[in-house]
């Protein structure tokens, strides 16, 4: 059996400012504007004030759509938006401000914008600022106000704020703590597609200590996440099912979450992957396999990694001998170069959004609380 690393459950929720979802697929780069739709003509609408054209050209900037990719005239377009007070546009900003992405890094303009958009009813600012409570960003921290928030914004429909009253719950946090009222509102999370709750839930019915185990419920919680393209919950299912063959959809679900979450930089799905190859589990043995991806673990997790691989590397490399095990790492150190950020959310299915576009999201910042949006590569 492989054993499952312990994630910190409950820990990984984020900051949800920009999309109410990611579309489009992993890394692949997004369709050019048609040529009839014209730059110029947009350009002069916005300039003109029009919300929607000035949006639109925001997130052409931001995606490199018919101009040049610039973070910054994306933030300028957004920001010229939410000056005409559309809502969407004031909470977009916000997260510019927040993250530093084409601004400078300023948690407190973060806020008021945040403070406008919710003021104007959109239901992800209410999130964000109880985020901005939560943590103390851009404001005097306040736990029971970002209590309020996540209960009105929960209210609304929204999974992110269960999951996160959920975690409050969880660790006594602006409440009283209350383990089996956090398992509710992860299940509220769930029913309103919350992707972080449907994997904090699944963490609870397969690795939490002291709680019922249930595989088969926790292995179609992932699998909802998974679907959404939260990474470690591709990690976490593709662990399950690789010990517990007997729960996948077919003979080769596990080894494809595992790619999906190696190629987004986690450097635990990479390590299975390794230890696939090296085994011959499911796939044949391949000691060249299974160096290339110990290696590529090793860029990616850093020390840990590091010093959980050596002897396997070590092994490895006499098996290969000293010029397979050069190219090899060679190969591994230009992938990573091309792939240096790991992420915790990536686009699976269907198209951009045309306003508010992104393909994925980083893990979750400590300064900022929140992770950075990944554009697709220009067209």
């Amino acid at each position: 059996m492989i054993h499952p690393h312990r994630n910190p459950v409950r820990r990984s929720r984020i900051c949800a400012a920009a999309l109410a979802a990611l579309a489009g697929v992993l890394f692949a780069p997004r369709a050019a504007r048609a040529a009839d739709e014209s730059i110029p003509q947009l350009q002069a609408a916005a300039e003109k004030g029009l919300v929607a054209q000035q949006i639109e050209l925001a997130a052409a900037y931001f995606i490199g759509d018919g101009v040049p990719q610039d973070v910054s005239m994306a933030a300028h377009w957004y920001e010229k938006a939410a000056l005409s007070g559309d809502p969407e546009a004031e909470n977009e900003i916000a997260f510019f401000y927040q993250t530093g992405m084409g601004v400078p890094l300023d948690p407190e303009r973060a806020f008021h914008w945040y403070q406008l958009s919710s003021a104007a009813g959109y239901v992800k600012a209410k999130v964000n600022l109880g985020v901005m409570y939560f943590w103390g960003i851009g404001v005097k921290k306040n736990e029971e106000l970002a209590v309020q928030f996540f209960h009105e914004a929960c209210e609304k429909g929204d999974g992110t704020a269960a999951g996160y009253l959920g975690d409050m719950s969880w660790f006594g946090i602006g409440m009283k703590q209350d383990k089996t009222a956090a398992e509710r509102w992860y299940a509220i999370g769930v029913k309103l597609h919350d992707p972080v709750a449907a994997y904090d839930l699944a963490s609870l019915f397969s690795i939490e200590p002291g709680h019922p185990h249930d595989l088969s419920r926790a292995a179609g919680l992932l699998r909802r996440s998974a679907t959404d393209g939260y990474v470690p919950a591709m990690h976490s299912l593709g662990l399950i099912l690789v010990n517990h063959p007997e729960l996948a959809k077919s003979a080769e679900e596990a080894r494809a979450l595992l790619q999906t979450a190696s190629q987004a930089g986690s450097w635990r799905s990479t390590v299975v992957l390794g230890v696939l190859a090296r085994d011959g589990r499911g796939v044949p043995a391949d000691s060249e396999a299974a160096f290339y991806d110990f290696q590529l673990a090793v860029l990616q997790g850093g020390e840990a990694a590091r010093s959980l691989l050596a002897n396997d590397v070590k092994i490895l490399s006499a098996r290969v001998g000293a010029d397979g095990a050069a190219a090899l790492a060679t190969k591994a150190g230009q992938w990573f170069k091309e792939h240096p950020a790991p992420l915790a959310f990536v686009s699976r299915s269907g198209d951009s959004s045309k306003r508010f576009p992104a393909l994925a999201r980083a893990p979750v910042d400590a300064e900022v609380h929140a992770g950075r949006l990944i554009p697709p590569p220009p067209a």
